[in-house]
């Protein structure tokens, strides 16, 4: 059993605002006012296996100590506010790594994407250096695919929806941050509707400057079409086509990516409830105690322990090339 725990990892993902007072005064804590006094934390992680190797899983657990599904126990929305969601982060800015929550294993941990028997590593296409925002995805969000978006004309992606964070900070896989939604790009991605979010996270130094997406053409210029570009060419170096977006490439504004969001959040509600074909998507959580999906905290702890990991350690194989695509 001591030959295992190097490969057991735990981190803390920090509530901010007042969901940190809330969590404090819960659990009978110190209250979490001005400054740096936070003492609860949300959520935390804890890592299986080694990194950069397919039996990598990083599982999330809540304030109490058990685990929990990021996809369907983190609550979409922050209490009440109108505009501001919780994010997932899965993959931290500039790193290469395709990091995704797993929708298809039981309580969903983060895993590296694997494709051919290969790890998968997005490429460096110049000037940018791996992902070009903190990029990962909204909880409780599922873009069906069988259900045709109206206004793509296209079904969704079988996935949460996913989110790129424009803030001046680079995040950590597996954090869970609040962020103001600003606009949706829509990449349409082999005839399936891929959604694009762009938000940034509230507690960013410049977060009061940004409100609708005319705020990132105003205060962070060439960001979006730096962004419209890099999911555009990311595919080509493994000899794909160009991606294809909705609406000519154009961003959408926070009204309509709000909308988005609640038509995926209510897909979503319909996957927990047995209500429509999830396929091989796993609803297992330990928090929605309505869904015929719902299980216990034992029943979770067995889950996640029964997850079998190798002692062989990962490779980095974090792609240092540059490519240059011509015309």
């Amino acid at each position: 059993m001591r030959a295992l725990l190097p490969l057991l990892r735990t981190s803390w993902a920090w509530p901010v605002g007042a969901a940190a007072a809330a969590s404090a005064r819960l659990l009978g804590g110190a209250s979490a006012g001005p400054g740096p006094r936070r003492t609860m934390a949300l959520y935390r992680t804890e890592e299986r296996g080694q990194p950069h190797s397919p039996d990598y899983r990083l599982f999330f657990k809540n304030v109490a100590g058990h685990y929990i599904s990021p996809f369907h126990d983190i609550p979409l929305k922050v209490d009440s506010e109108e505009n501001v969601f919780n994010m997932v982060v899965e993959v931290p800015r500039w790193t290469n790594a395709k990091m995704e929550i797993a929708t298809k294993e039981p309580l969903n941990p983060i895993k590296q994407d694997v494709k051919d028997g290969k790890l998968r590593y997005v490429a460096n296409i110049f000037p940018h250096k791996g992902y070009i925002w903190n990029y990962g995805a909204l909880p409780q969000t599922w873009e069906d695919p069988h259900r045709k978006d109206k206004s793509t004309d296209c079904c969704g992606d079988n996935d949460p929806i996913d989110v790129c964070e424009i803030g001046s900070k680079v995040l950590s896989r597996g954090e869970v941050v609040h962020v103001k939604i600003l606009g949706v790009l829509a990449l349409i991605d082999q005839g399936e509707t891929d959604w694009k979010l762009i938000a940034i996270n509230v507690n960013d130094p410049e977060a009061s400057k940004f409100h609708d997406i005319e705020d990132v053409k105003k205060y962070k210029p060439g960001y979006l079409e730096a962004t419209l570009n890099w999911f555009r060419f990311y595919k080509i170096p493994e000899g794909k086509p160009e991606n294809q977006f909705a609406f000519n490439g154009e961003f959408k504004n926070k009204a309509f990516a709000l909308e988005v969001i609640k038509s995926a959040h209510e897909c979503w509600r319909a996957l927990l409830m047995d209500k429509c074909d999830g396929g091989a998507i796993n609803c297992t959580n330990v928090q929605v105690c309505d869904s015929p999906f719902h299980c216990s905290q034992e029943e979770a702890r067995s889950l996640v322990e029964s997850v079998s990991f190798s002692l062989n350690k990962g490779s980095n194989e974090e792609d240092q090339v540059w490519h240059f695509l011509g015309k």
